[in-house]
């Protein structure tokens, strides 16, 4: 199979190049960020015709969307708000009409932050409704209506609280700020489940080898707040020196409401794929082990 990855300079793309290395299939990497000695090709999303050309010119069966905006407070900016659509939702739909004039599949990744206006503490299935609180899932949620309004062939994976070892990410500040600073607050008053995005590209890989259409959730096993991430992630790495307490959200005004909580519920992915799905602490001590060793 041809498969086409977008946003592959990303973290998840990132994590798809190199899984891409074992795989009997031929994938074509694309993003409109270019990195000098990695070989990505140009393709900006919003371009129907582009994409058009360059799934006809590489015979493309499959698309896993890894680009998004993904700047949550940003968003909020109601100067960036027609860009932060057009990537999140017009772009998507642009990928899932190439994907059904082909007959190919579109893996669209998604977000926890399409729910979080209800009030609720057990885990958000595949079905329950999108309640967004912020412009960054409420587009996100249009890319999800979009794709499917298509009619084509399409998995939605949402998942959340993405790290790895590239890129900015949650995991990789506070490694820094938890080796260097005295002390700490971190939000305990948002729950959810970090995501290694490792472990998420290996689901995908799995996916691909028999999609199914349908609305799926992933993110590791577990439930933890940003305060116990940030205790784990300092008890792994070692920084014991640094004085982590809880804080409210309240304490650090933002310009967005975020998810009180957001743990997803995976049964579904695990029943319809097999997809493996390992304990958040496993992951993490594998992701801050391989940064360790750089």
């Amino acid at each position: 199979m041809n498969i086409l990855v977008t946003g592959a300079n990303g973290q998840l793309g990132n994590e798809m190049r190199i899984i891409s290395k074992k795989s009997n299939d031929n994938y074509i990497f694309t993003d409109v960020n270019q990195v000098e000695g990695v070989e990505t090709l140009y393709l900006d999303i919003t371009d129907l015709e582009a994409i058009r050309k360059i799934v006809a010119d590489n015979n493309v069966q499959a698309i896993v969307n890894c680009a998004a905006w993904t700047n949550v407070e940003g968003a909020e900016d109601p100067e960036k708000y027609p860009l932060v659509e057009k990537l999140n939702a017009i772009a998507p739909e642009n990928l899932a009409k190439v994907m059904k004039e082909v007959d190919g599949w579109l893996i669209q990744i998604s977000t926890d932050y399409v729910f979080g206006k209800e009030p609720y503490n057990v885990p958000c299935g595949p079905d329950q409704k999108g309640t967004p609180t912020g412009v960054y899932g409420k587009t996100k949620l249009h890319g999800e209506q979009k794709i499917i309004a298509t009619g084509c062939k399409y998995v939605i994976i949402r998942t959340a609280w993405l790290y790895s070892e590239f890129g900015k990410n949650f995991c990789k500040t506070m490694l820094n700020l938890t080796a260097t600073k005295p002390a700490l607050k971190v939000v305990f008053d948002q729950a959810g489940t970090p995501t290694y995005a490792l472990d998420l590209a290996n689901a995908i890989v799995t996916i691909l080898q028999k999609p199914q259409v349908g609305v799926f959730h992933f993110s590791n096993e577990g439930v933890c707040s940003w305060y116990d991430f940030t205790q784990m992630i300092a008890k792994i790495a070692g920084n014991k020196d640094c004085d982590i307490q809880p804080c409210y959200s309240s304490e650090y005004p933002s310009p967005v409401t975020r998810p009180s909580y957001s743990v997803l519920d995976k049964r579904t992915i695990k029943e319809t794929f097999g997809v493996k799905v390992p304990y958040w602490v496993d992951s993490l001590e594998k992701c801050i082990a391989n940064l360790q060793n750089k």
